[in-house]
């Protein structure tokens, strides 16, 4: 006998428009003989009938086939802590601003859920980052991100020498240093200056933010290289942000270690949406709504 197919649906219960579009979902996916689960703490706002409420733990994503996030790119990177451990892949469903994470916009729901019942998708894998903090030994944090970690000053101005594959780089009086991947290059680090990455290259990104110094451009640096970020004794501190939503205090003296994580986040992609050619190219140009009036494309014979 062949397994019922899972699929955990979670939303961001504060916006309407995602409980609703959630218990669409649901519905849709009950009626084409899919097992739901939705997370206990979103049970109540969801209230739709027909899924299994599950608690925020790997239970939830056991043998899941999918995860269906409706939000915005901040939902989609809460999700991605439950579903990494467990290698199951999310699609996104933006409901909120840029939405550069989801693969599906709100008005192409039913489709998208169609494609993931049909199973008509494919599964890439985004590189994350594993980030450590100690202090004279003492192991401060121990944690990993999607897109980004960033070292933020405290309150003064932020004292830190960035170095890079065990050798010093160069010391910045500065508001912060962003250690991105390609996935994030389009997030924090694009707004602080850094370029756009395109997610299969295999790369890391350091990026200065609002640096007194010369030498202060944004480096892209092997996926194979060692970041570290030392922060200066007479800076009054500094705080670790990893995607915005795990946060450190750092102490002066802090050194901050950056590399390539081995445990990738896993995204859906539907068919019909990301083809070959340049795919993340008209990512680029929708999310941003970029000016490509008057292309031609190539000349054909």
């Amino acid at each position: 006998m062949t397994a019922k197919r899972t699929v955990l649906v979670t939303a961001h219960t504060g916006r309407g428009a995602a409980v609703d579009s959630a218990r669409l979902v649901i519905g849709q996916l009950v009626d084409a003989g899919l097992n739901v689960r939705v997370l206990r703490a979103e049970a109540e706002s969801i209230a739709c009938a027909g899924a299994d409420v599950m608690p925020a733990s790997e239970a939830a994503v056991q043998d899941a086939e999918m995860m269906i996030v409706l939000g915005g790119d901040g939902s989609l990177l809460r999700a991605a802590e439950l579903a990494r451990p467990a290698g199951v892949p999310l699609l996104g469903v933006n409901l909120g601003h840029v939405g550069f994470l989801a693969e599906a916009e709100v008005e192409d729901l039913a489709e998208a859920v169609d494609s993931v019942v049909r199973g008509r998708y494919d599964v890439e894998e985004r590189m994350t980052i594993e980030v450590t903090a100690r202090l004279n030994g003492q192991l401060l944090a121990d944690t990993w991100a999607l897109n980004e970690a960033t070292v933020e000053k405290r309150e003064r101005m932020l004292e830190v020498v960035a170095e890079i594959d065990g050798r010093p780089l160069s010391r910045w009086g500065c508001d912060g240093v962003i250690c991105a991947t390609p996935t994030g290059s389009t997030a924090y680090a694009f707004s602080a200056g850094g370029p756009v990455v395109w997610p299969e290259v295999e790369a890391m990104l350091l990026v200065p933010i609002s640096a007194h110094a010369l030498f202060a451009r944004p480096l892209v640096v092997s996926p194979r290289s060692a970041l570290a970020l030392e922060v200066q004794p007479a800076t009054a501190g500094a705080v670790l942000w990893c995607d915005g939503r795990r946060r450190f205090d750092l102490p002066a003296g802090t050194r901050v270690e950056v590399r390539r994580a081995e445990l990738p986040v896993r995204l859906a992609r539907l068919h019909g949406v990301e083809e070959t050619g340049a795919p993340f190219t008209d990512r680029l140009v929708a999310k941003f709504d970029l000016p490509v009036q008057g292309w031609r494309g190539r000349t054909r014979p």
